[in-house]
């Protein structure tokens, strides 16, 4: 049976590439967009059956010619670039294309599992997967609300399984052709590589210095639950895919930091020496990000633990200090 994972090459979509893979799992069909060709690499270690271009794949679907025998659909592909303006573009990346894959799905009742974002949430501080919590901040955010929204009232009448994870700041391996869009704990690292110090906003929304808050969570923990949904193909909602933890970017710097002062053979320190020491900075808020910026989140878990879902999830200060030693190895 043939797994079809779109945004196969980009961060999440790799990394269940090759966790496929390590289950014995080669006959996918990998889906992406090659324009900005770095991408391959994160498929390099991995074993596909066929590539297939976003758009080629697409009139595929839509022609009726894609051949029966596929198992699932793991739909990670979308424009992730919260600050981008072109609204048509993202709708119709994000919005429609999702949107004929999940008709396309329906109608030959194979599992569908997709990429959602906590970004729908927007400047709220309840994190659950209601209605009245939903007001995204941005397009970004918007595109991914109005899926969900079309998903929601299909969900008692689906032929097969439909399951949207919201991802809340996920970070790890195989990110970093995201550039700006990568998690702060790779920028943390390379600031701190290049020039011996970070660089963390000031506070913002009555936050103190690096006192915002989010729910950091490792593309380990992403990867188990979207194949605990493929192996529990029973199971269909919108559900957050968080650690349900808060933890602050100073808590990321400290780790990142400290995770590379392991690797050089030194000590660890904290939050007040580093700042004492010159090795944390603090610059000025962007005023482009204001009213834009999501100063704390925190993942309800209520929905995923109910469907099922019983495994712990990985502490910032344990998903970083796995996460460098990986950075270390890379160049650039």
């Amino acid at each position: 049976m043939t797994i079809i994972v779109t945004g196969a090459a980009g961060f999440i979509g790799s990394n269940i590439v090759k966790a496929l893979n390590e289950r014995g799992i080669s006959d996918i069909v990998a889906v992406d967009n090659l324009t900005k060709a770095d991408k391959f690499k994160n498929l390099v270690d991995c074993e596909i059956a066929e590539y297939v271009d976003k758009n080629d794949f697409l009139e595929v679907v839509e022609s009726g010619d894609l051949g029966g025998n596929i198992e699932a659909v793991l739909h990670q592909g979308a424009c992730s670039d919260t600050m981008e303006t072109d609204g048509r573009y993202m709708m119709e990346n994000n919005y429609r294309y999702s949107l004929s894959l999940l008709e396309w799905c329906q109608e030959e009742a194979v599992p569908f599992i997709y990429a959602s974002s906590a970004a729908v949430y927007g400047g709220g501080t309840v994190f659950a997967e209601a209605r009245e919590c939903e007001a995204p901040l941005n397009v970004y955010g918007y595109s991914k609300f109005l899926f969900d929204q079309v998903v929601r009232p299909s969900l008692a009448d689906a032929s097969a399984q439909v399951a949207g994870f919201r991802y809340f700041n996920v970070y790890g391996p195989r990110e970093s052709h995201k550039g700006r869009m990568a998690s702060v704990a790779y920028h943390f690292f390379h600031q701190y590589r290049t020039n011996g110090k970070i660089k963390i906003f000031e506070g913002s929304d009555g936050y103190a210095d690096g006192e915002q808050r989010r729910d950091f969570v490792s593309i380990e923990d992403v990867v188990k639950v979207n194949l605990h949904f493929l192996d529990n193909e029973n199971v269909s909602g919108i559900f957050n895919l968080g650690t349900g933890h808060s933890q602050t970017f100073n808590d990321v710097a400290v780790a990142t930091l400290n995770a590379c002062r392991a690797l050089d053979g030194q000590s660890a320190l904290t939050l007040a020496q580093m700042k004492a020491q010159g090795l944390i900075d603090y610059m000025p808020f962007p005023d482009a990000l204001r009213g834009k910026y999501q100063s704390y989140t925190e993942a309800d878990l209520t929905n995923l633990r109910s469907a099922g879902y019983a495994d712990e999830f990985i502490s910032v200060e344990e998903g970083v200090s796995r996460y460098v030693p990986w950075l270390a190895t890379k160049p650039g």
